[in-house]
């Protein structure tokens, strides 16, 4: 398996690609690593890549309703009957986005959707492994806690927040004007929003792996609890890691990359090339299938397709 160092002097061995600005063929390199993974499978090989480990958090860092753009770019022309290998990278967004990519996914597939997270897959990208039959990760890889998030601060945190104003007002009323400059900067109605949004991450979760993931298994009621419950925990940290054997243990049905040396070769190749490819340019977010029909947001930018 080529490592990022090597994979880096291999883009830097090409010509260098004069369309517009001059820059290094990253997807020359890109599209022959998901092409790998493609024919590997036979199956449809789509990545859904944010830059977000090298970047400020931003509206197109995490998933949102414009992602629907690159997901219909890269379903269009590809052998539907296929099947789906997702390639997941992303530090999470909105459940109603991510609920919106499901349901678009699975019409266009149907069941037959397998996800694999070379590294992160966070929050509301946890969600959406959780609506696949089987999760692909290795010993580097993580999934997240999908309690939601509202421009980065987690709903439990800003749920604990209103309940503890609640206490401490009822205990000591002098502390009403501290609390109104603290709980001013949330527009009306925004605690019930928050506590929507926490009841809407459970349902779907709940919903996807009983539809999806465990949809043949007689057990499925008590597995899919356990699960719920331990992935929309307050842990007091939106960031905590679930690596594969914590997965396992909680009950989600992970396959191991390590188990297969070629199939571990292509996702850390796509997901190699990705990285370099963010550092070195100013794409922040990449969906791209194996035909090499590319969905990218530059920065602040829209999204364009190649």
């Amino acid at each position: 398996m080529p490592s990022w160092s090597e994979i880096l002097d291999e883009i830097r061995s090409l010509p260098i690609n004069v369309r517009g600005t001059p820059s290094y063929d990253f997807e020359s390199v890109l599209k022959k690593y998901i092409n790998r993974l493609s024919k590997y499978r036979n199956r449809n090989a789509i990545i859904y890549y944010s830059d977000w480990l090298n970047r400020a958090k931003g509206p197109n860092i995490e998933i949102n309703d414009q992602d629907m753009e690159g997901f219909m770019n890269a379903c269009c022309g590809i052998d539907k009957g296929k099947g789906l290998d997702l390639i997941l990278h992303t530090p999470g967004g909105n459940p109603l986005a991510a609920e919106g990519i499901v349901k678009f996914l699975h019409k266009t597939f149907g069941p037959d959707i397998e996800v694999f997270v070379p590294h992160m897959s966070m929050s509301a990208g946890t969600m959406l492994c959780c609506a696949c039959k089987c999760i692909w990760m290795g010993k580097q890889s993580s999934l997240g806690p999908v309690d939601p998030q509202f421009s980065g601060i987690p709903a439990y945190n800003i749920k604990k927040e209103f309940e503890e104003a609640k206490k401490e007002l009822a205990e000591k009323p002098d502390t009403f004007r501290s609390w109104q400059l603290r709980l001013d900067k949330y527009p009306p109605a925004f605690y019930y929003n928050v506590l929507d949004a926490i009841r809407l991450s459970s349902n779907l979760v709940r919903t996807w792996l009983r539809e999806y993931m465990f949809k043949d298994d007689p057990a499925r009621s008590k597995k899919i609890q356990s699960i719920v419950t331990a992935l929309n925990a307050n842990t007091g940290s939106h960031s905590k890691h679930f690596n594969s054997d914590d997965c396992k243990k909680i009950g989600l049905r992970i396959n191991g990359l390590e188990n297969d040396d070629l199939l571990q070769d292509a996702v850390l190749s796509i997901y190699h090339s990705l990285t370099i490819m963010g550092s070195l340019t100013l794409m922040c977010k990449m969906i791209c299938n194996q035909s090499g029909q590319i969905y990218i947001v530059n920065g602040l930018l829209q999204g364009g397709t190649r």
